[in-house]
Order: structure tokens, then sequence, then C-alpha cells
């Protein structure tokens, strides 16, 4: 087998093949556990264990450390603490796992509006467009950990395949804090060692009825007639399971609003009442929202402007343009026009947010060219800031206005 496996960051190979691997699996590491460890540091390296210490509660998540004592998530806490005595338990706070897995959420979108969530902690992500920005998927693989790992204080495994379901089972095994490329040459090297529970689909009872047929691994079930598989399991299961055991899986990344809108909003930690200072924010965000609407290939034909007022009101103001545009600057200008018409003096802000509305592929929108080539050479400058930015970091080449004195 030729896959590759990368366990900590600084030595990545990326001498393997990946180029037609751009599915990402994205998984936290025990996710919930070290949320809580982010605040409590003093449990770094202990055996932790989240969940509700009663006598019905069960384990949502545990610490690799708790977990080498044979703890794992959906197992009775009774059971946990009789495993692991020592162990640290902590009850659940799902308001602060949905708030850092907004932020994940967040990071997946600077490389990709193509981001299927599965739960809080994970994702699918086709990265196949944002290949344009970046050398390829494990560079990007290694960017969303790095930024993960930074900016979040917690770290992730990733799986790159062809397909969601290579992707996914790439992941698991790279865990904790890895990376799994498997290219199309490598499946069924890959896949057919597994043993049948590794196919999706296959519970308890299916893997008895597998091994009462003497089905043991994965590369077994492909060797058998998916007659014989659809009636020992039906005529769903049968064939789904024949497919997956050569690796095969059509399934799309099916993105949440990622065709209808692409925006970033700011929380400030104290409110703003500065025009100036606000229009600074709306300028930052507008970089950042269309660096994401021409990383995906798409131009919008509404810029919309949202604002937060201390007491906690919200306004939203659009534009329709008369050619849809993936330009930093044009929705700048679109947005500050917004923000100027508010007319607000002296009012406290606490969030702006800018979005892009009605995108399509860039290719299929029609865009207005000017006679004196300005427009032209602003696109240049972008795609050039842009390039920048995927080597060199989000910061690399800011505006004026946005560089810390």
């Amino acid at each position: 087998m030729t896959h590759r496996q990368v366990r900590k960051l600084p030595q990545v190979d990326l001498s393997g093949n990946d180029e037609n691997s751009n599915i990402l699996h994205v998984d936290m590491d025990a996710f919930y556990a070290s949320v809580e460890i982010i605040d409590r540091s003093e449990l770094k390296g202990k055996p932790v264990i989240i969940g509700h210490n009663s006598g019905r509660g069960v384990v949502t998540s545990a610490t690799y450390e708790a977990r080498e004592f044979g703890v794992h998530a959906a197992m009775s806490m009774v059971q946990a603490t009789r495993l692991c005595p020592q162990a640290v338990v902590l009850e659940p706070n799902h308001e602060k796992y949905a708030q850092v897995s907004e932020k994940i959420r967040e990071i997946f979108l600077d490389f990709t509006p193509l981001v299927e969530p599965l739960a809080l902690d994970e994702a699918f992500l086709d990265v196949s467009g944002a290949k344009k920005l970046f050398k390829n998927s494990t560079t990007i693989a290694q960017k969303i950990r790095k930024r993960v790992e930074v900016e979040l204080k917690i770290t992730c495994s990733v799986g790159i395949a062809p397909n969601k379901f290579i992707a996914k089972l790439a992941s698991t095994m790279a865990k904790p804090n890895g990376l799994l490329v498997v290219a199309p040459e490598e499946i069924l090297n890959f896949l057919h060692l597994l043993p049948v529970g590794a196919l999706w689909g296959v519970g308890g009872k299916t893997e008895a009825e597998l091994n009462r047929l003497g089905l043991k691994t994965v590369g077994q079930v492909s060797q058998t007639p998916v007659s014989t598989l659809k009636a020992a399991l039906g005529e769903s299961l049968g064939e789904h399971l024949s497919e997956l055991s050569w690796g095969r899986d059509e399934r799309r990344v099916e993105p949440w609003e990622a065709e209808k809108s692409i925006g970033n909003e700011e929380t400030f930690s104290q409110d703003l009442d500065e025009a100036e200072d606000i229009l600074r924010e709306i300028l930052r965000l507008s970089e950042k929202v269309g660096a994401r609407v021409r990383a995906a290939g798409l131009v919008g034909k509404t810029v919309v402007l949202k604002v937060r007022f201390a007491n906690f009101s919200t306004i939203t103001r659009s534009k329709t343009l008369l050619h849809p545009t993936n330009s930093k600057r044009e929705i700048y200008k679109t947005a500050s026009e917004l923000f100027g018409a508010l007319k607000l003096s002296g009012v406290k802000i606490r969030l702006v947010g800018v979005r892009v509305e009605n995108l399509k592929l860039e290719a299929s929108g029609s865009q207005q060219l000017t006679f004196d080539g300005a427009e032209n050479q602003w696109q240049q400058i972008e795609a050039a800031t842009d390039r920048a930015s995927g080597r060199f970091g989000h910061d690399a080449v800011l505006p004026a206005r946005l560089i810390e004195e």
C-alpha cells in the first residue's frame, strides 16, 4: 500500500499524488473534551470524560488518555468511570461547542464554499475549485489543520480521497492529529484488507450476517456476487455494500447555503461608534468575502450589509448591481455606500457583516469591461493578491487602511 500518513505537521511529505483526490473529511480530535481543555490547561494530558454523570448518562466525548482505558463515546458513564476511575468528568456545554464549531466552519469556508457538515466537529470539503489558489489538496488540508491548531487551540485529522466514503475512512485512520491521502490507484489496496465493519451501513446485525456468509474483509465482499449480497441483505443494502467494497461512492459534497450567498461578519469586542472604524471593518470583511467568492469561481449580483446595534436590534441593506462581480474593490464600494446611506452618527454598533448573494459561476456571468482597461487591471491585481495570500497567509497583502501600526 502506497498511501501516505502524516502524524506531525512539520514533517509533511508532499511527494505523493493527490491530483485527483479532491474530497477532504476533516474531523476534530476528541472535540468536546478538547474544547473544555482550552480554558482548563491543567487538564491537558489527563483522562477527561464529557457526559452527564448520572445513572443513565452516556459518554459524549473523551480524551485519548481516557480512551486508552477503553472509554469511548456512547458508553454508559457508569462503565466509563469504572474503567477509568481517575478520569475528570465534566458536564457537556453544548453552547460552547457550537460557538467553536462556527469558528471551525468559518475556517473551512475560507478555502471552499463546498462544505457539508456531518456534526459540530466534522465535515466534508470539496476543494477542487480551491486548487486555483493553492498548490494541491494536501496543502489545503495542512493549512486548515494549522489554522485550527493555532486559532482554536485544538487539533483535527484529515482524510483526502477521490470520494466521501474513502475520505472518511482515511481521517479515522489518521487519528489523532494526522493526515492520510488515498489516491485513486491506491483505493483497493487501502480498502480490501479492512474488516467488513468499515463499510458504511454495516452494523452489528449486518456484520453478523456477512460473517455467516464467510465474509470477514471488504475484499471478500467485493468478490461476492451482488445477487448473493442482495439475497442475504436485501436489494438496496446488498447493492450499496457491493459498490462501497469497490470504493465507489458517487455522492457529491452537499454544501449548505453555498449556492445562495457567501459572507462574513464580525462581532466587536467593544461597540464602535466612529464611522472610520466601522468602514475599516467593512473593508476587512469585503476583502475576505471577495477572496472567498473568487476562490469558488463565482460572481454575485447583490451585496448585502448587516448592522447590529448595541441594543441587539439588527438591520440589513442590500443593493443589486447591474453586472455580477467578485471584486473586493466593488464589494467594498457598494457596502460602504450602503453604510453611508444609513446616516448613523455616534450610534454604537456591535456587529457588521458583508455578504454577496445571487451567485453564479464566473464563466456564466457577464462582466462589464471598460475602455481604459482599469477594471481588467484591478482584476489582475486582486488575482495576484489571492495568489500571495494563498501562499503566505491571509494577511500577506492588505490595503494600507488595514495595516496595524
